[in-house]
């Protein structure tokens, strides 16, 4: 596949910016990037150095923990940065096209507008059993250079089959990539499909540390690629987008003591659901239930702003989705921990719209 062709030739033209310390490293007598030569009072940490653009110590552990190598691994500022520069350096203002999956994470549509690229919607399909994707429609919309898939999807929390996803990418691969966002895999029962980016080379992994790894303060994302789409991105990306705070806290949530903390809380956390999916289902007001395969829950209700107005009202945070297409009074819900959960519905138990 020619990843050249579909990119923007202005981006092809581009000549990226060389920052200092990619130029050179950070090794000997730095005097190459104006930087103040005294570090402040950050025990120990060298804040007054501009950081690595992409620090090969972290970019090897989450090759390691995502079974990919790392010329197929753009370390990024969550994913949110990930979708922004995949429709930076591919759709062309008022020419190209970007399909999303309503409803799904609303950066998807935003970065493409954003760019002034045309966004195609192909709604996801509700079911009895919960949402799916309508993929006979996605192979017969109009071409688009960028198709952006959720698993487990947010706020829905249903999960799209792998054969799916690679069909897909089969049927697209002379106009298109297929992004995959996974920045729920991890609760999910489905494997991740990082180790297949690169092997298909129109296939496009997005994944995070912010949600099962606890680091959503450091936003430290992951695009996973054929190496010539990473390299294309390299050249967009900001000079310095990784604050070393943020690499240090990445390296220690990705060593093996952490791993098995993490693990323990994984459990403890999706353990919880049942116990709050039942709670729900009880309740009168509330019309239906998606458990779904992330660590959050999708309710519809008979009022479903109300619900949200009231649990602020109980120092509790709830999101409304009414906005989304086909999710009217619809409400996500986040589990917490044991306390919190329990907090939760003990104040559901409560409420009356």
């Amino acid at each position: 596949m020619n990843i050249d062709a579909l990119a923007r030739p202005e981006i092809l033209a581009l000549e990226p910016y060389a920052s200092a310390r990619r130029l050179a490293d950070s090794a000997g007598l730095l005097l190459n990037a104006n930087e103040n030569p005294w570090s402040p009072n950050n025990e120990g940490t060298a804040l007054n150095r501009y950081p690595d653009p992409q620090p090969a110590a972290l970019k090897a552990a989450l090759a390691g923990e995502y079974g990919v190598v790392t010329d197929h691994l753009l370390i990024t500022r969550g994913s949110d940065e990930g979708i922004d520069l995949l429709v930076r350096a591919f759709c062309r203002p008022g020419v190209d096209r970007v399909l999303t999956c309503p409803p799904c994470f609303g950066m998807y549509a935003l970065s493409a507008r954003v760019q002034g690229a045309t966004v195609i919607e192909v709604p996801l399909i509700e079911t009895e059993a919960g949402f799916t994707g309508d993929f006979d429609t996605i192979a017969k919309s109009p071409p688009c250079k960028l198709y952006f898939l959720c698993t487990p999807n947010n706020p829905t929390g249903n999960e799209l089959a792998a054969d799916d996803i690679l069909t897909l990418a089969e049927q697209v691969a002379g106009h298109g990539l297929v992004v995959v966002d996974e920045a729920y895999v991890e609760f999910g029962e489905q494997p991740s499909l990082a180790n297949r980016a690169g092997v298909v080379p129109n296939l496009v992994v997005l994944r995070t540390l912010s949600k099962a790894y606890g680091l959503a303060g450091c936003r430290i994302g992951s695009v996973i690629a054929a190496a010539k789409i990473i390299a294309l991105l390299r050249r967009i990306i900001a000079p310095y987008p990784l604050p070393t705070p943020a690499v240090a806290a990445a390296m220690k949530a990705l060593s093996p003591s952490a791993r098995k903390r993490r693990g323990k809380q994984l459990t403890t956390l999706m353990a919880e659901k049942p116990g709050l999916v039942a709670a729900l289902g009880k309740h009168a007001a509330i019309i239906d239930v998606w458990p779904g395969a992330a660590n959050f829950v999708l309710v519809r209700t008979v009022a479903g702003a109300g619900l949200v107005e009231a649990a602020a009202r109980a120092g509790i945070r709830l999101r409304d989705q009414s906005a989304q297409p086909g999710l009217t009074d619809c409400v996500r819900i986040t589990l917490g921990t044991p306390d919190e959960n329990a907090r939760l519905i003990a104040f559901l138990e409560e409420w009356q719209p």
